[in-house]
Order: C-alpha cells, then sequence, then structure tokens
C-alpha cells in the first residue's frame, strides 16, 4: 500500500490548523482509532483510481460512518481539509498511515497453524499494509516441518528465540480454545505486547498488553439474530429457547441443572413443570447464583 507523498511535498502541510490541533498528551479516543482503518481503506481506493481530492461527505459514505463524526475525528489528527476542495487524499492516506504506526514494518507470529492459520498466512494484505509475517508456529508434531505460504511451520520451542531475534510485539492466536491462554501467557512473557486471538475464548493478560478478540461464532450469531427479526419470526413463547437450541448448548444446560440438583427440569410430581413453577424456580436460582451461572449454556 503506498503510504503518499511526505507532507513537504503535499499542498496540505503538517502545521495547518496547528492551532486547534489537539495535544498529543491527551490521545485519540479508542473509538477514532478503531476508525481509522476504515478511511484508510477508502483513501486508499480513491488513490488507487487517482482521485486527488475528496470532500467529508464522500469519504463518511465510503467508510460508512456520519460526516460529522468524520470531521471530528480528523480533528484529532489535526487535519481539517480545505473549504471547497475537500481533503488531499494522498496527504491523508500518509497522515492515518503514520498515526496508526504503518509507515514502519511491523513483524507477526502466528501460533496455530490449522485452517484458519493457514488462511491467514497466505492473506496479502498483511504485507500491503506494513505488517511481515515473521514466523508460523504450531505444537503438532504432524504439522511442525510443513509448509504455509511459503514459510516453513517452527515448533512452539522456538517462539521466544524467534520473538528476540525477529523484535515481534504483535502476536496472533489461531489455536484451539483450550490452549489460548497457555500460548497467550507465553506469547506475553516473550516480549509480545499486542496480540489478536481467534480463539473463541477470553485471554487473561497483564497491564500493558493490549488483545484484540475476533469471534466469528459471536457474529454470526448477532447476524442470525438480525435475520431472524426481518424475517418477522418471534421465539415461542410456549417453548424453551433451549429447546430450540444446539445440541451442544441443551447438553450443556442439562448438566449445569444436574451439577445444581435440578433433576431433569420436571416438577416433584414428575410432570413439566408449570409456567410458574419455572419462574419461580429461575428467580430463585437467580437470588442464589447471581448472573455468572448463565455463561455456562452460552455457545463458546
Amino acid at each position: 500500500m503506498a503510504i503518499g507523498r511526505s507532507p513537504q511535498s503535499s499542498s496540505q502541510t503538517p502545521d495547518q490548523g496547528a492551532a486547534r490541533r489537539p495535544s498529543r498528551a491527551r490521545g485519540i479516543p479508542e473509538a477514532t482509532v478503531a476508525r481509522l482503518p476504515l478511511y484508510l481503506r477508502a483513501l486508499t481506493a480513491l488513490s488507487e483510481r487517482s482521485v486527488p481530492t475528496v470532500s467529508s461527505e464522500e469519504l463518511a459514505a465510503a467508510a460508512g460512518v456520519n460526516s460529522a463524526k468524520l470531521r471530528k475525528d480528523f480533528s484529532y489528527l489535526g487535519s481539517y481539509g480545505t473549504r471547497g476542495v475537500g481533503y488531499d487524499v494522498e496527504y491523508l492516506v500518509y497522515q492515518i498511515s503514520r498515526e496508526l504506526g504503518l509507515t514502519q514494518d511491523w513483524p507477526v507470529v502466528i501460533v496455530g497453524i490449522g485452517n484458519l492459520g493457514h488462511a491467514l498466512a497466505n492473506y496479502g494484505g498483511f504485507a500491503s499494509r506494513g505488517f511481515r509475517v515473521a514466523a508460523l508456529l504450531d505444537a503438532d508434531p504432524n504439522v511442525v516441518g510443513s509448509t504455509a505460504a511459503g514459510l516453513p511451520v517452527r515448533h512452539m520451542d522456538e517462539l521466544e528465540s524467534i520473538v528476540e531475534s525477529q523484535h515481534v510485539s504483535i502476536g496472533v492466536i489461531t489455536t484451539p480454545p483450550g490452549a489460548a491462554q497457555q500460548v497467550c501467557d507465553r506469547l506475553v512473557e516473550a516480549g509480545v505486547t499486542s496480540i489478536l486471538n481467534f480463539a473463541p475464548t477470553v485471554l487473561t493478560v497483564p497491564d500493558g498488553v493490549d488483545v484484540r478478540k475476533v469471534d466469528l461464532s459471536i457474529e454470526l450469531q448477532i447476524l442470525a439474530f438480525h435475520e431472524q427479526r426481518k424475517a418477522g419470526e418471534e421465539p415461542d413463547r410456549t417453548e424453551s429457547v433451549l429447546d430450540r437450541a444446539p445440541g451442544p448448548v441443551r447438553a450443556a444446560a442439562a448438566k449445569l441443572r444436574r451439577a445444581a440438583g435440578g433433576g431433569n427440569g420436571k416438577g416433584r410430581s414428575g410432570e413439566p413443570a408449570t409456567k410458574d413453577q419455572a419462574e419461580q424456580s429461575a428467580k430463585g436460582k437467580s437470588a442464589k447464583g447471581g448472573e455468572g451461572e448463565l455463561s455456562a449454556v452460552m455457545p463458546a
């Protein structure tokens, strides 16, 4: 990805709007940081089409955000555009790339070379955005020694030496959930301070370590919710939500009930519990156990 010309060669100099530029000590809000890659993607597409300038309204539409929000976000960068002209596309590409740290090389290690790990290793977008896959790591002897994207898969025992020699600060975890925390701990101990987690589990990290979580199953479940609402379907109130849940969820719920002494969900007489009995039971459990138990019946 071209990062655009330097500020000195741009018609819009870095000092433009300096009096209104927020102090670096104040930082940039996380919500703004999360939108910067969206702006960069839209600007890069414009740059590839040799579009010299773009209005805030046009760029906001391309990035899928509100134009007022875009102007506010850019004010944190000290970029205010030119009235009647808009924003210089190449300069904004440079400015956002610099703010995101994409004007330098970022070595990345990917741990867990299954199907997803292979796909990420072959993703061409890494190199074009300033990220270099420094190493692929796995603990499975059947995987170690194979290649992906032209790189050999190395054993986890080499993690520490790779992080040190390649100056790696970003790790990508694509392992099964049961191994993710252990891998995370090793990455942190080796000196990695930023982690992208694809494993369907929550990682615990010390202060100073940033984790971004990508859970495809959660995103699909959210889309399923919206699809159901768009189709005008409402859950059947006469049946339990768990009755329509996937098999693993129902099994987890049954296990939880047995552990809590709830039997098979029927009343004392052996007949199915009435709605009032179920609600009363739920209230009693909520008062005793709080909401923490509910996560046990949710899919990973």
